[in-house]
């Protein structure tokens, strides 16, 4: 299943890099004409037309293209201030770390999705904004995540050594530190990205995301909800594109970690050796 999860999400990638070729009309062209508006999917339109004439299918590809770019965007700024805080808290402890861990807990006790609609409407609908609010209010799990991994590993021997011979802050944690704790890092971040394109998809939806004509998977749906009955396809596909995403992420996230914890490994290796 990792397997198919990770093959998943290299198609869709690879969709969004080569939206312009795979795209067979403009998404933003609307076409007027009575017979254009609300085609099925037949010969028309692979995925039909919506409310305004527009492809459907070309709107999709274009529309995977701002999702995943807003959930990498997004991640990468949550690893950012994550990786920092964690590190540091872990690495110091005492004082450093219990302070920093009381602002970590303030910033959850928010409810996130909704304290990120208050920051919207107050900021403006715009995906730059949206990449940075979702980036800013979701670092507070990695961060203890990483918090926990550095506890533990300053206080093994190669550590111990490298400081004794001199080696200072910096480097413990660049050279002897950072490394041997991202592998679950890795593992976080890949889950991270379908929770932040589930998210972008729900704000768009309530019309704080991507403004049209820009085209998103949460304003398609949005546009769709109004023809439910007479248009099925405006939210089935992209609802299904949303369901396979975060799908896809999840399983390669989940790969991911089987691979890289020892602990899971060793347990799975046990298993079998019993069977």
């Amino acid at each position: 299943m990792a397997t198919v999860g990770g093959f998943l999400v290299v198609a869709m990638v690879l969709a969004a890099l080569f939206a312009p070729a795979l795209a067979p009309h403009d998404p933003a062209a609307a076409d007027p004409r009575p017979e254009s508006i609300l085609l099925p999917p037949g010969p028309g339109g692979v995925m039909g037309t919506d409310e305004l004439g527009r492809d459907l299918f070309s709107r999709m590809v274009y529309g995977g293209r701002v999702s995943l770019s807003v959930g990498l965007i997004a991640v990468g700024i949550s690893l950012l201030i994550g990786l920092t805080v964690g590190a540091i808290a872990g690495y110091f402890g005492g004082w450093v770390d219990s302070a920093l861990m009381r602002f970590t807990e303030m910033v959850m006790i928010f409810p996130a999705f909704y304290f990120i609609l208050m920051v919207l409407a107050f900021l403006g609908p715009s995906l730059r904004n949206v990449m940075v609010v979702i980036g800013i209010f979701s670092w507070p799990g990695l961060c203890r995540l990483v918090r926990a991994e550095f506890l533990s590993l300053r206080e093994r021997e190669y550590v111990l050594a490298a400081r004794s011979l001199g080696a200072g802050h910096l480097r413990l944690i660049r050279r002897h530190i950072l490394p041997n704790a991202l592998a679950p890092v890795f593992v976080y971040a890949t889950l991270a990205v379908g929770g932040a394109i589930l998210v972008e998809s729900s704000i768009s939806f309530l019309g704080l995301g991507a403004q049209p004509p820009t085209a998103s998977w949460g304003n398609i749906i949005a546009a769709g909800r109004h023809y439910v009955e007479s248009a099925w396809w405006m939210t089935l596909f992209p609802g299904l594109a949303i369901l396979v995403t975060v799908l896809s992420y999840n399983l390669l996230g989940e790969g991911l970690r089987d691979r890289l914890d020892p602990r899971l490994r060793e347990g799975r290796d046990g298993k079998s050796a019993r069977g």
